[in-house]
């Protein structure tokens, strides 16, 4: 396991930017939506605020989580634990288990390897 950890370290960036994709892409889609039903344009403009919001906080940790910075570590993990908690009690389908696993995936990654994105 150890070795799968150490191999895989140096692309957790990669899966922070995978994510923050995919909640842009949803982001754009939900906002696409707004037409189908007038009445949930609120409700869905707010999905899509959030989600663009999202979108960066992954696209930041991305962008920094090699720097060594605890600050961005531990913003990372919080933004990574609210994803996960968050699609839990939201309705859950195929999209949402496969963008759990991502995330669990990345935060499992992130934690096993926390000597390498924390300062020494």
């Amino acid at each position: 396991m150890n070795q799968f950890i150490r191999k895989f370290t140096p692309f957790v960036w990669h899966l922070f930017f995978l994510t923050a994709i995919i909640l842009a892409v949803l982001a754009a889609g939900t906002l696409i939506r707004i037409n189908e039903n007038r009445g949930m344009a609120a409700v869905y403009t707010l999905y899509a605020v959030l989600m663009f919001g999202d979108a960066i906080a992954m696209l930041v940790c991305g962008l920094y989580i090699n720097r060594q910075i605890r600050l961005i570590y531990w913003f990372a993990v919080v933004v990574l634990g609210l994803n996960i908690v968050l699609t839990i009690f939201d309705q859950f389908g195929l999209i949402d288990l496969l963008f759990l696993l991502l995330n669990l995936l990345t935060l499992a990654l992130l934690l096993a390897s926390r000597r390498h994105f924390l300062p020494q």
